[in-house]
């Protein structure tokens, strides 16, 4: 099972920070392994509300190196994965007697645009919303609103595209793998590994980086054997999906009488994503679903804004997730430190621990950084910096070359229609060709399951991105779970599972 006698490092946990974590250092020539329990980005990497972003409202808590690193990552992320990452528009309506003063947003905005080096993505500007076309959807009430940059990305695909490109680095991915123990024993770490078969085996490290995500407290308890460790602070975050509410490529960022904000975005299409949520949550990470009231809330709150009412009945898809965020005490949920916190224990070289509080999908790749240089202190350096001006798979093109991507991708392939190929290029970049290989119709794609699905995808994913289940495949390597039926979704299950049993016989 392990391609090392001792690795120099073992990570828990398939998720943004580990997999980025484990990418990092195995393009510097580290010895890496990663175990994820279930699948890449199956808890809380999969669950936001998917924005490259600062932070805007961050600045209310003072958190100005936060938004200062998250502000410089937006366009060096965009850079890295342009296929997965593209920039987007926010709207942010403004009526007198809101929530916030115009003078209060206008400064926030002054310092959104200035705090973080951009370059490429445009300034916040003001809204006649009597004019712009952003007021069409909602309430006539608003006259005017503020409009500002950030960016959108396909959180779950940047998570397996960082373990994909951490293997092609030589690291020894174990997809549904728990890490049942872990001891020290003659100066290194072993760890007990147990397959979702029951498989059981050992493997040995110098170090181990607990980056579990809302597990991290259960891994220090469960595979170590600390008692009444209580780090991390649990806040759900859920969101709706309903067909879509407006034409406009933008998405608006709505402030509500709570002092909260959600956002509604331009999702898959044919719909809108509205979220989030944020309230403390104590139970199995794994069952965080959305509640009666959390939907209430959402569709109550979004109908304050949008002329059209967003009803319970509108809703196609609900999603929530659990945030691990470092516990620095704050009284509220929203009040919490979305800061990260990287803490080593064992620095006299005797096997030791990086464990992995808070974190956002904007700073992995800088949290991922901060990591390797507490790891090269704790057991040597290895290599330099090198992901800033890297590519994750798929991503070696310019990010404001999309469309000739596209266009590319309908020359060489004619017989795809143009939403099947954007699919493709947003998905896979560079390797959509790759993927299609050397198909000339349709029907050299292999069997259809629904919507724009074949044969042809669901086994790159397989082979390619540790895809098993139909849920893999239509809820996080790709989102055609939208579109496919219940009947379509069990015949991929089916037709998934026979092709894992025959390989595994």
């Amino acid at each position: 099972m392990a391609g090392h006698a001792v690795y120099d490092l073992f990570v828990i946990g398939g998720g943004i920070n580990g997999c980025g974590i484990a990418r990092d250092a195995a393009g510097r020539g580290y010895g890496v392994a990663l175990a994820e329990a279930k699948d890449f980005a199956s808890g809380t990497s999969s669950a936001a509300t998917k924005l490259i972003h600062g932070g805007l409202r961050y600045l209310e808590h003072y958190e100005f190196r936060l938004v200062r690193e998250a502000l410089m990552e937006r366009e060096v992320l965009w850079a890295m994965a342009p296929h997965i990452i593209r920039p987007m528009r926010f709207v942010l309506p403004y009526h007198k007697g809101g929530i916030r003063p115009a003078w209060l947003i206008r400064l926030g905005l002054f310092l959104y645009d200035h705090l973080g080096g951009r370059k490429l993505l445009p300034a916040t500007r003001s809204l006649d919303m009597r004019r712009d076309p952003a007021a069409k959807p909602l309430k006539p009430l608003f006259t005017k609103a503020f409009e500002y940059s950030d960016g959108w990305v396909d959180d779950a695909r940047l998570v397996v595209l960082n373990a994909r490109d951490a293997a092609d680095k030589g690291a020894d991915i174990f997809a549904r793998t728990a890490v049942v123990s872990a001891r020290r024993e003659n100066g290194v770490w072993v760890i007990g590994l147990r397959k979702d078969d029951g498989t059981a085996s050992e493997v040995r490290a110098r170090m181990l980086v607990n980056a579990a995500g809302p597990w991290v407290d259960h891994v220090l308890a469960e595979a170590l054997g600390r008692n009444d460790v209580h780090n991390v602070r649990l806040v759900q975050g859920s969101h709706i999906v309903v067909r879509r509410k407006f034409d406009d490529p933008r998405a608006y960022f709505f402030q509500n009488p709570d002092n909260r904000i959600i956002f509604a975005i331009p999702y898959e299409n044919d719909f809108t994503l509205i979220g989030t949520t944020d309230r403390d949550y104590t139970a199995d990470p794994r069952k965080a679903a959305i509640s009666s009231e959390e939907i209430s809330y959402l569709c109550r709150a979004a109908s304050e804004y949008f002329a059209e009412p967003v009803r319970e009945e509108d809703i196609v898809w609900t999603y929530s997730g659990v945030r691990p965020l470092f516990d620095d005490g704050a009284s509220k949920a929203q009040e919490a430190t979305r800061d990260y916190v990287l803490k080593v224990e064992g620095e006299d070289g005797n096997a030791p621990l990086l464990n992995v509080f808070g974190g956002k999908l904007t700073t992995y790749r800088r949290l991922a950084e901060h990591a390797l240089e507490k790891i090269g202190e704790a057991i040597g350096e290895k290599g330099k910096p090198w992901t800033a001006g890297s590519h994750l798979p798929g991503g070696g093109f310019v990010p404001t070359a999309y469309e000739a991507q596209v266009t590319s991708l309908k020359a060489k392939f004619g017989f795809l229609g143009d939403a099947h190929a954007r699919r493709l290029v947003r998905l896979y970049g560079t390797l959509a060709a790759d993927m299609l290989g050397n198909a000339r119709s349709l029907d050299n794609l292999g069997r259809h399951f629904g919507g724009d699905l074949y044969e042809c995808e669901v086994r790159w994913l397989m082979a390619r991105e540790w895809a098993r289940s139909a849920e893999d495949v239509l809820w996080r390597r790709t989102k055609r779970g939208l579109y496919l039926s219940r009947e379509e979704a069990a015949a991929l299950d089916d037709y998934m599972a026979g092709i894992a049993a025959s390989s595994a016989a």
